[in-house]
């Protein structure tokens, strides 16, 4: 890429560097934009084979299949090289065209490709046979060398993932169990979802704890809630009690609660003090008080 870059003024080749760097960084993350900085890479400079193919890749990654079918074949056209071939090939399944995807599996540029070009060009084919509704022969694709080999390529964990799939389809549990954990056994980087469509088969479900944590921790919130309310009811009750009655009154009597229409007031008995009514008997007109006091002088 770099020597292709050469070509262009210094300036220019910088600016299109950046933005195929930005291609390479989001494809994965975030495709949309991916494909925006390739736009740019493709505006400055059409003519480099290099940006045609990161625009096909990003295109590609956005599936806009007949735009990424389009760049690819300008880079072949460019370099002469074939190693676009099976991604060529499954843009015509994207679509809609397995039937060219097949076509294009037994075209002589697959013998041009090297193991992982090929092994690619084979999941592409399987896939075509899926999508016309041909599960054993899609089986049948995939049952090769590299499949029944023991040692472990970059390109092995697609390939075994890819046949369990197949197998699943048509209906070959248990031999689709097999496979998926031979998948799991080369897939060190957990680049597919084989453990878990493995424990699918198995039927072990998968909880999330952290929605767990959530759920409890909305229960404890409810139950504290509720015991709230309930502490202030219970407070409330105690203050409209304590203003019609004082409990510390030595003749405090809680009034039963009926239904019959009853005057409490009926039922009091007012109790006048001793000493009051001494101050009662006591009492006499001032002058009949004097004139006895005057008497006993005398």
């Amino acid at each position: 890429m770099r020597q292709e870059l050469l070509s262009l003024p210094k300036g220019l080749a910088e600016e299109v560097s950046r933005n195929l760097v930005m291609v390479a960084r989001l494809i994965d993350e975030d495709p949309e934009q991916s494909y925006a900085y390739a736009r740019i890479a493709l505006r400055l400079a059409s003519r480099v084979a290099a940006v045609r193919e990161a625009a096909g890749f990003a295109a590609y990654a956005t599936q806009k299949y007949s735009e990424a079918l389009a760049e690819f074949r300008a880079a072949k056209r460019m370099t002469g090289s074939v190693e676009l071939w099976p991604v060529m090939a499954d843009c015509e399944r994207g679509l809609g065209r397995p039937e060219r995807a097949l076509a294009m599996a037994g075209e002589p540029e697959v013998q041009k490709l090297d193991k992982a070009g090929q092994v690619e060009m084979r999941l592409v084919a399987a896939g075509a046979r899926r999508d016309m509704g041909e599960l054993d022969a899609a089986i049948v694709t995939l049952q090769s060398p590299e499949l029944a080999s023991h040692s472990v390529q970059p390109w092995t964990p697609r390939l075994r993932y890819a046949y369990a799939d197949a197998l699943l389809a048509a209906g070959r549990e248990d031999e689709a169990r097999e496979w998926f954990a031979k998948t799991i056994e080369a897939d060190k980087d957990g680049a597919t979802d084989a453990s878990d469509r493995l424990a699918e088969l198995d039927g072990v479900e998968f909880v999330d704890a952290a929605a767990m944590d959530d759920a409890d921790l909305d229960d404890e919130i409810d139950e504290e809630d509720d015991q709230d309310d309930a502490e202030v009811a219970a407070a409330e009750r105690a203050t409209d009690q304590a203003e019609y009655y004082d409990e510390d009154d030595d003749e405090y009597e809680p009034v039963p609660d009926s239904d019959s229409d009853v005057d409490v007031t009926d039922e009091i008995v007012v109790i006048e003090d001793e000493e009051d009514e001494e101050d009662d008997e006591d009492d006499e007109p001032r002058d009949e008080r004097d004139e006895r006091e005057d008497r006993d002088k005398a």
